[in-house]
């Protein structure tokens, strides 16, 4: 094996924030080629960054159908009841809010919302006082803590009857067909109604 000569060019990469310049080009070869193959836009678009980051510029900043701005109470409403149904699944979570990415929902999810539930929940767990001599629940069936501590089931998750293929419906293309969100707030509101009763 021959040894590696010293002075062997390996190109380096920019790395840190990006410039105006750089917005500028990427956004310019992008119109003329379209958003595909991120390794040759970096190469041949005179940018010298790599390919990913490229792509995470583009999709995260430079897209023009971006909504910029704060997230409205409407759209950390929704994030909330979709998170509560799909979990850490950003992706999903984005393409049912218009404009969104899903690296603006997960990072708001983890500076402001994820703290906001815990605060609500810390003194709510405090509240409720320790069953008294009650057999623990199944885990199919959800209780609530009465006055004086009781527990007084209030239903049954499992038994919620609807057909999962009409419910979940990815197939739409963009951020329309939010049908089944509206399904899924519906159900959301009948559980807290009964929850509540």
């Amino acid at each position: 094996m021959a040894p590696k000569s010293e002075g062997s060019a390996k190109k380096v990469m920019n790395k840190g924030a990006w410039t105006a310049e750089e917005d500028r080009k990427l956004s310019e070869y992008i119109e003329v080629h379209g958003a595909k193959r991120w390794k040759t836009i970096a190469a041949k678009s005179g940018l010298n960054r790599c390919g990913k980051s490229c792509r995470l510029r583009w999709l995260n900043y430079l897209r023009p159908n971006i909504k910029r701005g704060n997230i409205s109470d409407e759209e950390e409403d929704l994030i909330l009841r979709l998170h509560k149904l799909l979990g850490n699944r950003w992706s999903l979570i984005a393409g049912r809010i218009p404009g969104r990415t899903d690296n603006e929902i997960k990072n708001y999810w983890n500076s402001h919302l994820s703290k906001k539930i815990n605060q609500k929940e810390k003194p709510r767990n405090k509240a409720i006082p320790a069953p008294r001599e009650a057999s623990p629940p199944t885990p199919r069936e959800v209780v609530r803590a009465d006055e004086e501590g009781a527990d007084v089931p209030i239903g049954n998750f499992l038994d919620v009857d609807f057909d999962t293929d009409e419910f979940f419906d990815f197939t739409a293309e963009g951020s329309y067909g939010l049908e089944w969100v509206n399904k899924f707030l519906e159900l959301d509101d009948e559980l807290s109604l009964k929850e509540k009763m």
